[in-house]
């Protein structure tokens, strides 16, 4: 089979790496993909919103099966597109990848269909949301309504912060067109927990649970970022909490969707808060989750692509993913100065005693071979083990054996969640 993977970065080249060891798999492409992940897939240089040249080229060559993973594409309809051109793929309709494409589409979803949330408010207009700051609970959360690269939403400690974060999504226009419109959130506490899962529409296989690291520095302080590492599974996610998560809001969200015209089938990502009270939803992503499947997928015991498959096609079973009952550890190495300004170009090397698993996210290659530097999340750095302490501590292990100039990563993924397994 030759297949397509929509993409270029990390996630990407985990879900590539998975697809491969399917023995019926001649060639995967990737479009983009990046200098790092070429000894997997072969790159094309066509950017992932460019929903016509990717139909153009899955038409061209003969693609049997197409993967779109970034949040982007499948917003934009490309699935729907590939479809339409007797291309089968994976991934949620236009219609229901609004779930992620709008934050104020989904919590009114929650809302209308009793699926525990934070309470929230939403504003069009910057002065009615002023006047509302000035009276409601802080901290509160702002969130930009469309998508903003992971990165569209602020916390706010105290009034003057609300403020700033309005003026700057609504006026100032930080994350565009997505600000125009914003959710102003009831602030939760508790452990937050991922979990992705795959659904054909009528049924919901979860897979193992994750906990990421969202802040650029140790102690989860800094500014936000796409994520810093990830561990699974999350100790946070009990049985019980499973249980109550799936009877809850897993099949509900489904049934709704599906009441709404929206059918979803592909990988959807409930970004959870355990909250006194229970899980509530903080989030939902209409796709895998970028470093979340970089530590997901390598506990996968099942073949990814006859899950997809099916998951497409709406005939997935439960009994279609297995997955171990190892733990896992992914440690994002950055470039210095991410998420901010950061200087790019340098050579990466590793030793020749490397054991880790490599997830490259952003990376190019120099005429000479080399691979060079070219994103502020550069490379996640993967361990299995039997136990996560085990996991943790051989995944710090290989980064030791990873070099590029300028690379920075925290010290700490993993310490909480190891914290919570000893209380």
């Amino acid at each position: 089979m030759k297949l397509l993977v929509v993409g270029g970065g990390g996630r990407e080249h985990a879900i590539i790496k998975k697809l491969k060891e399917n023995k019926s798999v001649e060639e995967i492409f990737a479009l983009p993909g990046n200098g790092g992940m070429a000894a997997d897939a072969t790159c094309v240089n066509i950017g992932a919103k460019d929903i016509d040249a990717i139909v153009d080229f899955a038409k061209n060559n003969a693609i049997d099966f197409a993967v779109v993973a970034p949040d982007d594409p499948l917003v934009l309809g490309c699935v729907d597109a590939l479809k339409e051109a007797g291309i089968p793929a994976f991934g949620p309709s236009k219609a229901a990848a609004i779930i992620e494409g709008s934050k104020v589409f989904s919590k009114d979803l929650m809302k209308k269909y009793g699926i525990p949330t934070a309470e929230y408010e939403v504003f069009s207009d910057k002065d009615a949301a002023l006047a509302y700051l000035e009276t409601c609970p802080i901290p509160t959360v702002i969130k930009a309504d469309g998508l903003a690269l992971g990165k569209g939403v602020i916390i706010a400690e105290t009034r003057e912060e609300a403020k700033e974060a309005v003026v700057s999504m609504m006026e100032d226009k930080i994350f565009g067109e997505s600000g125009s419109n914003i959710v102003v959130e009831e602030f939760l506490t508790g452990p937050e927990v991922s979990v992705l899962s795959f659904t054909d529409g009528n049924i919901v296989v979860p897979m193992v649970s994750s906990m990421d690291h969202k802040r650029a520095l140790d102690g989860d302080k800094g500014l936000n970022t796409g994520g810093m590492g990830t561990i699974a599974p999350n100790p946070y996610y009990t049985a019980e909490v499973a249980e109550r998560c799936m009877k809850e809001i897993f099949l509900p969200t489904i049934e709704a969707m599906k009441k709404e015209d929206r059918e979803f089938r592909g990988c959807l990502y409930f970004g959870l808060m355990i909250t006194e009270k229970g899980p509530k939803v903080i989030e939902y992503n209409c796709r895998f989750g970028d470093p979340e499947t970089q530590v997901v997928l390598p506990l996968l015991d099942s073949d990814l692509l006859e899950i997809m498959m099916a998951t497409a096609a709406g005939t997935l079973k439960e009994e279609m993913v297995q997955f171990a009952d190892d733990a896992a550890c992914c440690v994002v190495m950055a470039s210095n100065g991410y998420p901010q300004a950061y200087e790019k170009g340098f050579p990466i090397t590793t030793d020749e005693d490397f054991g880790g698993i490599l997830y490259v996210a952003g990376a190019k290659l120099a005429e000479d071979g080399a691979v060079l530097t070219n994103g502020g999340r550069v490379l996640g750095v993967v361990a299995r083990a039997e136990k996560l302490e085990d996991a943790v501590a051989e995944a710090y292990k290989q980064v030791e054996k990873v070099h590029f100039d300028n690379a920075y990563y925290r010290k700490d993924i993993g310490a909480k969640a190891l914290a919570a397994k000893e209380a």
